[in-house]
């Protein structure tokens, strides 16, 4: 991967640093801070409309396109990028796949524009809005499934980059000394 497809520009204040992650000392990977702008270009876009449709009453109509910017746009791009960046850095491996995770990002914002095309165009009646709204949700759907493959696949056991099985560094303690009591006779009844 080319060293501009990592971010790393306009972060003067932080230090390169190797990690087990595989980012090769980069602050982030491409895919991850595109998820976090789109995050918050998507929550921009929804208080706009938000605001719109408090100052026009009548623009309510488009109350879920509204909404799908803001849960799919904002909070639903906003988990995937944070997600992405730090999940591998806990688990100290590398994503499965980076090539996955770029293409949802196209499909996940790509899917949502053409939801929020079709919203937008369905009180209108255009004839457009039901296969807009169909090839977005579609789109959108497999985005968020290709995000659950990704994550469930670095998560597992025999992920590839998987760090070997952990053994403890510090020797076993010994087992503490019996506290001094009464004699074992003391305990026995006599009756």
């Amino acid at each position: 991967m080319a060293r501009g497809d990592r971010v790393h520009r306009g972060y003067p204040h932080a230090i390169p640093h190797s990690n087990p992650s595989g980012t090769d000392g980069d602050i982030m990977d491409w895919f991850v801070m595109a998820f976090l702008k789109a995050s918050l270009a998507w929550l921009a876009l929804a208080v706009s409309l938000g605001v719109a449709m408090a100052v026009h009453p009548a623009w309510g109509v488009y109350y879920p396109a509204h909404v799908h910017m803001a849960l799919l746009g904002f909070v639903t791009m906003m988990i995937y990028g944070v997600a992405y960046h730090v999940i591998p850095r806990f688990l100290g491996r590398s994503l499965h796949s980076r090539r996955l995770a770029t293409w949802q990002w196209w499909a996940s914002n790509g899917g949502l524009a053409l939801m929020v095309a079709g919203f937008v165009m369905r009180p209108s009646g255009l004839a457009l809005a039901t296969p807009a709204l169909a090839a977005g949700g579609a789109l959108a759907a497999c985005g968020a499934y290709a995000f659950v493959y990704n994550v469930w696949r670095t998560l597992a056991p025999g992920a590839r980059g998987a760090a070997p099985a952990r053994r403890p560094t510090l020797p076993m303690a010994a087992p503490p000394a019996p506290e001094a009591g009464p004699p074992d006779s003391a305990m026995i009844d006599h009756a």
